[in-house]
């Protein structure tokens, strides 16, 4: 498959990666949220500055170095450029990454409580531990850029982090991964807050994870 060819997938992928998100009504209210998709050379797609009916050609292209290669963003993306850098550099493995708004992981958030993994959807799709709290930057700065970094590298298999007073950052191997992954933490959260109405969420037996794996093994 050409570079070209490769490129115009991932865009279709991370746009309907976009679309499915607003489906699942994981959204907050204003829609925002920026999504990215690793390409070679140490080049991304980026979301320009809106995701609400976006179409593959208005994607950006970022350099390793964070130069718009092609396409044009708006500044309220230009912001996270490094964001999603310090992703992809600290995580080989990662092909796309989704940021958020999502009201109820948001909450946690806000709080600073790590959100536990207590659903049976966020060890299916990925994060079978607690998503930690990244200690608040403002947007896109360098403490925040540290920070995220700092946690990544504390956390070596989380596939999550929560932003302090922000919001949700989720990667993972393709576009369509992430998103499930999203939609799942968003799940989890409203689930904790609820149970929290009721005596509060109880976590996993022992072997859990071990278990869920193979029972998706028995039908791979």
């Amino acid at each position: 498959m050409t570079d070209t060819r490769v490129e115009n997938e991932r865009a279709h992928q991370l746009v309907e990666a976009a679309e499915n998100l607003f489906t699942a009504g994981v959204m907050s209210h204003s829609g925002h949220a920026n999504l990215s998709a690793r390409l070679d050379g140490g080049r991304f797609l980026l979301t320009p500055g809106f995701v609400r009916g976006l179409r593959p050609e208005q994607l950006a292209t970022v350099g390793p170095d964070g130069q718009v290669l092609a396409g044009a963003l708006q500044s309220v993306s230009a912001e996270i450029i490094a964001m999603h850098s310090t992703v992809y550099r600290a995580r080989p493995d990662v092909g796309a990454i989704i940021h958020t708004h999502s009201p109820a992981a948001t909450a946690f958030a806000v709080a600073h409580r790590p959100l536990p993994c207590r659903t049976e959807p966020m060890l299916r799709f990925g994060q079978a531990e607690d998503v930690p709290v990244v200690p608040w930057g403002p947007r896109g700065s360098d403490v925040s850029v540290r920070g995220i970094a700092a946690v990544l590298a504390d956390r070596p298999t989380t596939a999550a982090v929560l932003l302090a007073n922000h919001g949700l950052l989720v990667f993972g191997p393709d576009s369509a991964a992430t998103a499930h992954l999203v939609v799942a933490i968003e799940e989890s959260a409203e689930a904790e807050l609820a149970a929290a109405a009721i005596g509060g969420a109880v976590d996993f037996p022992d072997g859990a994870l071990a278990d869920v794996r193979a029972a998706i093994a028995r039908v791979s």
